[in-house]
This record gives structure tokens, sequence and C-alpha cells, in this order.
């Protein structure tokens, strides 16, 4: 399963659309930060038709909060009833790709695999310069010959990732 992340989305239809995408396509969705909407806005309800009970989404108010639950962290019960470090079983971090505007290497040139998840910006301001160094050696785009344009639409960019992603793991 791939998973798609949206950082601090702002647009209720681009976030109800994406949704739908998702549940289309078997995807978890994570919402991460801070939203610019609610979850029970009218727009993204309708955007997602009736969907939603098929949407695997999660919801993250920190990026921290956001890769801690891609780790799948796990806890053992331990002996004594009590947690600690030593019971905790972690998993690696998926890789993250980070789509963005402007990006040198195009997302045609990921070598995507199964769990990865494809994390993507507001729609003014992208992602933060933090998330964007952490992950530099996945920092994809995707190609805008024409130069007329700054960005595309985030439903479309991520409509355009996650199919090909898909095509290519699963050789539709």
């Amino acid at each position: 399963m791939l998973h798609v992340a949206l950082w601090e989305p702002e647009i209720p239809p681009n976030t109800g659309n994406i949704a739908r995408l998702c549940a289309a396509t078997n995807t978890r969705l994570h919402l991460i930060g801070k939203l610019g909407f609610r979850l029970d806005d009218r727009a993204l309800k309708r955007a997602g038709l009736d969907y939603w009970h098929a949407v695997d989404v999660v919801r993250h108010v920190t990026f921290a909060d956001f890769e801690r639950a891609l780790t799948g962290e796990v806890k053992r019960d331990s002996p004594s009833g009590t947690t600690t470090d030593a019971d905790r079983i972690e998993h690696p971090l998926p890789r993250v790709w980070c789509v963005e505007t402007p990006a040198e290497r195009p997302y045609t040139r990921a070598e995507f695999a199964d769990g990865d998840c494809l994390l993507f910006g507001s729609e003014s301001s992208g992602l933060p310069p933090s998330v964007r160094e952490r992950y530099a050696d996945r920092l994809v785009g995707i190609p805008m010959p024409g130069g007329a344009v700054r960005s595309l639409n985030l439903a479309t960019a991520v409509g355009i990732v996650l199919y090909d992603a898909l095509r290519r793991l699963h050789g539709w």
C-alpha cells in the first residue's frame, strides 16, 4: 500500500478529491499540521462524495507525529506490566518522497516501492524548508516544460504521481 500525505492543505475540495482518489486506489491518506478547513466542511465532504467511509484517513497534529506513525511502532506487552524503551519494536521508516515545485529531479525518475509515502505541501507555500532539506535525496517534481504556470492544482498533482507510482508497482 502507498501513502499520500498532505502538509497543511488549505482548500477543502482539493482534499476531498484526493480522499476520493485514495479510496479508489486503497491508499492511506495522512493529513498533517494545521488544516485550512474543518474535517466536517461541506465542500470537503461534497468533493469526496459518498466515499468517505472507504478512505483510510489518519490525522497528525505535527510532522513528528506523522513520522512516528509511519514507523509503525508497536509496543510489546511487558511481563512487568510497564512498557520501557526495550519493549518497543520499531519498523524502518517508509521512504518519504517529497513532491514539490520546483524540484530538479522529475518524479518519473523516482524508484517507488510498496509502502512509500508521497508527501505534498500546502497549496500556497508547499513544504517547509526543514522538510525539503530532511528528504532532499527524495525530492521530486512534475515537469512543466511550458513555463507558463508556477504549479499544478494539488489534487491534479497527487493524481498524476500516485497513479504513475501504482502503474509501475502493479504493472497497470
